[in-house]
């Protein structure tokens, strides 16, 4: 007779699982809240205790970890020596292994969780077994995800046993499994002392979805998800429409990241190619999309849109007629998704804004390496803002710089946004030189028909006052801008001859 050793957390689909099983003559071996389900649904089952000869202690954290499980685990069948050991040492076989573990991420995720709590559900012994059966797959099974359940009945059914194939792609799964479950441990605890630049930097991501392709077709990609987090695509509801790209999950992010700095202001953002085309405040969410779209409506055309404010009636009348690729908001009315659901291919996703939580991490793969960085979390209420020339900006000036610097952090640089009344009216975006990137925004601006009172936001210093003077001509009244070249003289006296309003921050936002 075979010997199953079963010790979950995760109980779904266990009993149908065991009980086809006993089909094929398996013993069931289990231990603690395993044993008792299966012992109070009629299944017959041995304790480990049984196996072990030794009690299960210290409140279970030891009960699995002795040499009669692992040996049974770990001999092998074709090594005279070991057979003859497990015999001397009265260990018997053990042929299939499925353990899932302590919930660890779920556990660190919950509202206010302790200390204490989550070092109680870091698994030992679940790891332990789990290991002991991978590595020895030429003769053990083992299981640690509940989809496997019905291909291991199949095979057994048909051939007596699982296929030597099954059992190193089963191996190949827990060793992933394990890793990512010691990753989040280690992250959960280094996080806790503070620690930074490890020795090792280990994360780890579950699947959340296969991408028809990546960033072009003949590209392959995966979308994977880390820690719940709000403002996150990762964690965003689709509600409607056709499956996302890769393309549209970097655009989403783009666009969450941009509405996350306007908190306390209803804003709608418009984002192509990870750049923001459109970024509008109003006094609800029709105000706000109408200066959205106002702000660029070429480059809108095929867009993703964002909002932190619920998509109602009048707004998604408005939104129906141009070509979106999706809307993310908190919620929509009954009757927005009824509108919007009439396009087809239009993705509606909902996002949790709820849960303001970023990651501390940026991650950038370069070749055969990683870099890692900080999040700029920097805000307006970190900027040491002064005022630099004899003009000082207006109030709705000022408020108009700090809105133009907002969407400016979010700009690939080199980055130039112009702005005026709530809106942007001009972005040059991931240009190589900044008078370059100012020209596109400028154009952009007077193309629109804006020729006065204008905001201009730099993510970076001038080098030059090349950008000032060209400024003018355009209509530009107020700057604001980080400072810090050893010509921001130049820039100011400019500023001064010309009539115009400068202030500094303090800050850089390069965005590569």
């Amino acid at each position: 007779m075979k010997k199953a050793l079963i010790s979950v957390s995760n109980k779904t689909g266990l009993l149908e699982f065991v009980k086809q099983l006993m089909k094929f003559d398996y013993e069931i071996i289990s231990t603690g809240g395993t044993y008792k389900l299966l012992h109070d649904n009629g299944i017959p089952v041995t304790m480990i205790d049984e196996v072990t000869g030794f009690p299960e202690i210290m409140d279970g954290r030891v009960k699995t970890l002795h040499p009669k499980v692992h040996g049974g685990l770990l001999c092998l069948r074709n090594n005279e020596n070991h057979i003859a050991q497990a015999k001397d040492n009265q260990i018997d076989m053990i042929d299939l292994v499925v353990v899932n573990l302590y919930p660890f991420k779920e556990t660190i995720t919950k509202e206010n969780v302790s200390f204490a709590e989550a070092i109680e559900n870091i698994d030992i012994g679940g790891p332990s077994m789990l290991r002991s059966a991978a590595k020895n797959h030429l003769f053990v099974t083992v299981i640690c995800d509940t989809n496997d359940y019905q291909k291991v009945i199949e095979e057994i059914k048909t051939n007596g046993d699982t296929t030597f194939e099954t059992r190193q792609k089963l191996a190949a799964k827990v060793f992933r499994h394990t890793a990512a479950y010691d990753a989040t441990i280690a992250g959960y605890l280094s996080e806790k002392i503070g620690e930074t630049e490890l020795e090792n930097f280990t994360v780890t991501f579950t699947k959340k979805q296969s991408l028809r392709y990546g960033e072009n077709p003949h590209q392959k990609a995966c979308f994977y998800a880390g820690k719940p987090q709000g403002f996150s695509m990762a964690f965003a509801q689709q509600l409607h429409g056709k499956e996302l790209s890769y393309n549209n999950i970097q655009d989403g992010d783009a666009a969450l990241n941009i509405v996350k700095e306007f908190a306390d202001e209803s804003v709608v953002v418009a984002v192509k190619h990870k750049n923001p085309c459109g970024v509008g405040i109003g006094n609800n969410v029709l105000e706000a999309w109408q200066r959205c779209y106002d702000a660029d409506p070429v480059s809108i055309y095929g867009g993703i849109v964002a909002t932190n404010q619920t998509i109602d009636e009048t707004s998604a009348e408005s939104m129906k007629n141009v070509f979106l690729e999706i809307i993310l908001a908190p919620t929509f009315t009954e009757e927005a998704l009824e509108i919007l659901s009439a396009k087809k291919n239009i993705r509606l996703m909902t996002f949790d804004i709820s849960r303001n939580h970023e990651d501390k991490n940026v991650l950038l793969s370069v070749n055969g390496g990683l870099l890692v960085q900080d999040s700029d979390s920097a805000t307006i209420q970190d900027y040491e803002c002064k005022v630099v020339t004899e003009k000082s900006p207006s109030e709705s000036e000022m408020n108009d710089l700090l809105f133009a610097m907002k969407v400016c952090k979010h700009v690939k640089s080199n980055a130039i946004t112009l702005a005026k009344d709530k809106h942007t009216v001009g972005i040059g975006a991931g240009q190589m030189n900044r008078v370059g990137a100012a020209h596109i925004a400028f154009e952009q601006a007077k193309s629109a028909g804006f020729n006065k009172g204008i905001a201009l936001a730099s993510d970076a210093f001038f080098p030059f006052d090349d950008v000032v003077r060209m400024a003018y001509n355009y209509g530009i009244t107020t700057i604001i801008q980080p400072g810090g070249s050893v010509r921001d003289e130049d820039s100011i006296k400019a500023c001064n001859e010309l009539g115009i309003s400068m202030v500094f921050t303090g800050k850089r936002h390069f965005r590569h």
